[in-house]
Order: structure tokens, then sequence, then C-alpha cells
């Protein structure tokens, strides 16, 4: 069972994701003492090519409390950690296709490691949202009729 730690909800309403990858992340030890606690936030990150290498951007772990004067700075850029073959699909999907990548989920693995569900994701415009949202709303209804047909 994995245990997250942050969740982009936003992700699916502002992107269509394509294609999803587990990836690791190089964290320092008061980052993951910091996790331990519960404490992160996903919401206004991404990831982006640096070299060639994926790199986590604008991703918020709070300062650990017990920590001294060795913490870490709260959104560093923090190297995600994948297969080459990963690397050069995403890099090329990036670059050629125009892609995005935007991080999903921060979570505990089976293991106890700290994993990040990415996904290759495109863009949403304003009518895709609307339809998306017009489709969850009929979801519900349809979901309230069926119960109250039972109910009789």
């Amino acid at each position: 069972m994995v245990k997250p730690i942050a969740e982009n909800r936003r992700a699916r309403y502002d992107y269509f994701i394509e294609e999803t990858f587990e990836a690791g992340i190089m964290l320092t030890g008061t980052e993951v003492k910091s996790l331990r606690t519960g404490r992160a936030n996903i919401a206004e990150s991404y990831a982006s090519v640096e070299g060639r290498e994926i790199v986590l951007i604008n991703a918020d772990i709070p300062p650990y409390g017990h920590a001294n004067r060795f913490n870490h700075e709260p959104r560093r850029h923090r190297k995600l950690l994948l297969h080459r073959k990963q690397i050069d699909k995403l890099i090329g999907a990036v670059q050629r296709e125009g892609r995005t990548l935007i991080p999903i989920k921060l979570y505990w693995n089976e293991k106890g490691l700290a994993k990040l569900e990415v996904g290759l994701a495109k863009g949403k415009k304003l009518h895709d949202k609307r339809e998306t949202e017009a489709n969850r709303d009929w979801q519900r209804d349809k979901a309230r009729l069926m119960k109250g047909d039972r109910g009789d």
C-alpha cells in the first residue's frame, strides 16, 4: 500500500495526462525527515529538463524543525531519478512535442522510499476545462438520480 505525502489535485483539471512515470527523488536527510512529518506541497511545482537530466522545480518541502544549521533550502531544485530510456523519452516529448512534465503525487512506496508520480501532460484549453467540469457535474447528477430511484 502506498502512503501519499502530497497530491497535485489540480493537475488533472489543467492538463490531459497522457502517461505517468514513477521517479525517485534525490533528497537530503532533513528533507526526508520533513516528509515523514507529512508536510510537503507540490501544487505549484513542475519538472523541467536541465542538460541530460530531469529536475523537480518549485516543490515546497518545509525545513525540518529539529534540524540546526544543516537544514535544507525549502524550494531547491531536486533531481528526479529515472532510467536513461525514460529520461530520453521525456526529453524528446518535452522538446519536440511541447509536452509538460507535471508532478501528480508524492508518496512512500512499499520499501519506504519517497517516490514521485510524474505525468507527461498536454495543457487544456478553457473550453476543454468547461467540458470536463460539465461532464463531472452530469456524472454527479446522474448518480444522485439513480440513488433516488432505488430508495422508493
